[in-house]
């Protein structure tokens, strides 16, 4: 078993308080909406969104690793824009992963937009080796599904405000 963690950082001309509302309010109905070849739905299975909240993600074929996963919300700071989550059931847990958890924290620049950090930190099974390419494979499209969701609210700049 190897503990690691992955973490990725973007500036945004997004105002910050549209991105919390966006990623951390609304996910349920963006990702879809943005994404549909990736996911085909998210619901809330459990809760109205706050701590305790458990959403499953349930993806189309074009995500060749698994079809869905489940996630706890564990802790919202709305002051500070901290979210952070955790992965109970799907994904690669089982698969290649034990346990992995998830803080996206949100701080706004003076001189407008805002610095987006998000932190993954996971256990690997015994055994399973860490695929040094598959974990930069996915830093990337997380990378260039962010950078969507700013076109999308650069482009609507009434939604989420």
């Amino acid at each position: 078993m190897v503990s690691g963690t992955a973490t990725s950082e973007d500036f945004s001309e997004v105002e910050a308080r549209r991105i919390w509302n966006a990623l951390v309010k609304d996910s349920h109905n963006l990702f879809p909406k943005i994404f549909p070849d990736f996911f085909s739905s998210v619901t809330l299975l459990q809760g109205d969104g706050g701590v305790g909240t458990i959403k499953e993600l349930n993806f189309t074929p074009a995500n060749k690793d698994f079809s869905y996963a489940k996630e706890r919300v564990d802790e919202i700071d709305e002051e500070k824009m901290v979210f952070k989550y955790t992965t109970i059931e799907g994904g690669l847990l089982g698969k290649k992963l034990s346990a992995s958890n998830f803080e996206l924290k949100i701080v706004p620049k003076k001189e407008g937009g805002c610095v987006v950090s998000w932190i993954c930190n996971y256990e690997t099974l015994a055994g399973a080796p860490v695929d040094e390419g598959k974990a930069q494979e996915i830093k990337e499209q997380s990378n260039a599904m962010f950078k969507k969701i700013e076109q999308y609210l650069l482009s609507n700049p009434s939604l989420y405000c």
